[in-house]
């Protein structure tokens, strides 16, 4: 279905909370499918099923077709055939929602790889309830991750999606998990939904190509243009600013240029791995933060110009992934009495080992100019078995390095391939403790 960008409603004044809130609607919406025909999800709702699913639970993908065979003997193909997609994804989930959950919740293929990670969306949750937020629309809520964590954080929520199978599947889960109290699941196009009973907005839109329609999260191929989101993010921040607190998630790619001047944007890491980014209505205005998970460490901008480019100093900081989407490489620098060692490459270096949970500190013990022959050289003096190699503005791959160079020796080293000053280098050191 094609795009219908809406345009934005304007911002809140005074006296807005006192008028009804609905959100802006989109064109050319189609029908939401309401056939009434039995879910795919129910036969595994069974005793049957459940029992299906029980004994799957560390079932070994590779033995896929002997298991298939054997359990078609006393349960019907279909059934069988469900049950054992649904155990692959139970499996793949783990990594986003642990164990004791995955094993009691269901998925669709696009709801394990597009939902929000546990510790995120909990991360989330625990805002919304600091901001006094007791009940949420959750809207295009895919397999309900987000609504699982915002009931767990005492919220009520009403979870929407329009696909008929991805809101069968996020009432499952809020059943087997026990928070179907505080979830309410409805079937219907996110833009048909009245918000003035809440207190918030969530919007997490798809950013995948091939999405049957707003709502259910399909298709394949990620979309870095924010009006190809399913709703486009122009509708999302329409709808944002109808509520008194309002959380649109967004890829971490977004242009800063395309986020709203009244919108706060939060990019988060978990374990340094950048998950995504957040746009928070009613909070801090044209405000850009990093969090770190899990230690919910939180860097707020401060507007500072970009650090000075110096000489390699003893240690070096490559800052997480987060503070470097946020653009506050600055703040870090400052904090660390650093400076780049490049103006367009976000590695700091500084004279001094200072704690801090913003990067990751690393000694440095060599710097040449890049010569592959040269450092193959080195590395077999210094007897390195064991190479890390990390690239920023430079065209070698990792991999490739260690093809060429290739390491042996009972000592471990990292290697950094990046410019110093504009010119190919290659710092070479370890992780340093502080």
């Amino acid at each position: 279905m094609a795009s219908h960008p809406v345009s934005a409603t304007p911002p809140r004044t005074p006296d807005s909370a006192a008028r009804p809130r609905t959100i802006p609607r989109a064109a050319d919406n189609g029908r939401v499918n309401d056939t009434g025909s039995p879910s795919p999800l129910a036969p595994l709702l069974t005793p049957e099923g459940q029992s299906l699913l029980a004994a799957l639970r560390d079932y070994d993908p590779g033995q896929e077709l002997g298991v298939a065979t054997r359990l078609r003997r006393d349960h019907p193909a279909e059934l069988v055939s469900a049950a054992l997609t649904q155990a692959r994804l139970r499996q793949r989930a783990v990594a986003k929602f642990g164990a004791e959950d995955a094993y009691r919740m269901y998925f669709t293929p696009n709801g394990v790889e597009q939902s929000t990670r546990a510790s995120v969306a909990a991360h989330r949750a625990a805002r919304f309830a600091e901001l006094g937020v007791r009940s949420v629309a959750d809207l295009c809520c895919g397999i309900g991750g987000d609504a699982i964590a915002l009931a767990r954080a005492g919220i009520s929520v009403l979870a929407v999606d329009r696909d008929p199978f991805t809101a069968d599947v996020a009432r499952a889960n809020a059943e087997a998990l026990g928070l179907d109290p505080l979830i309410e699941v409805r079937r219907t196009d996110v833009t048909e939904v009245d918000t003035s009973s809440h207190d918030a907005v969530f919007v997490d839109p798809a950013r995948r190509a091939g999405r049957g329609g707003r709502g259910p999260k399909g298709g394949s191929g990620r979309i870095f243009e924010p009006e190809a989101y399913s709703p486009p993010l122009s509708w999302a921040v329409g709808a944002a600013r109808t509520a008194r607190f309002a959380a649109l998630k967004i890829a971490p790619g977004i242009p800063h240029e395309a986020i709203p001047e009244d919108a706060e944007a939060e990019w988060i890491s978990d374990h340094g791995d950048v998950k995504e980014a957040v746009l928070w209505f009613g909070t801090a205005p044209g405000a850009r933060r990093a969090t770190l998970l899990p230690s919910g460490a939180a860097l707020v901008g401060r507007g500072l110009p970009d650090p000075r480019v110096r000489k390699t100093g003893r240690y070096l900081y490559e800052p997480d992934g987060a503070v470097i989407r946020a653009h506050l490489v600055a703040e870090v620098a400052e904090e660390l009495d650093g400076g780049l060692l490049d103006g367009t490459i976000a590695y700091i270096t500084a004279d001094e080992l200072r704690p801090t949970p913003y990067a990751t500190a690393y000694e440095i013990t060599d710097e040449l100019p890049f010569n592959l022959k040269r450092l193959k050289a080195l590395l077999r003096e210094r007897e390195v078995g064991t190479l890390t190699v990390k690239k920023r503005g430079s065209a070698v791959e990792p991999e490739e390095l260690r093809r060429r160079v290739k390491p042996s020796g009972p000592n471990a080293a990292t290697v950094f391939l990046t410019r110093v000053a504009g010119a190919p280098t290659v710092l070479i050191g370890a992780p340093a403790g502080v």
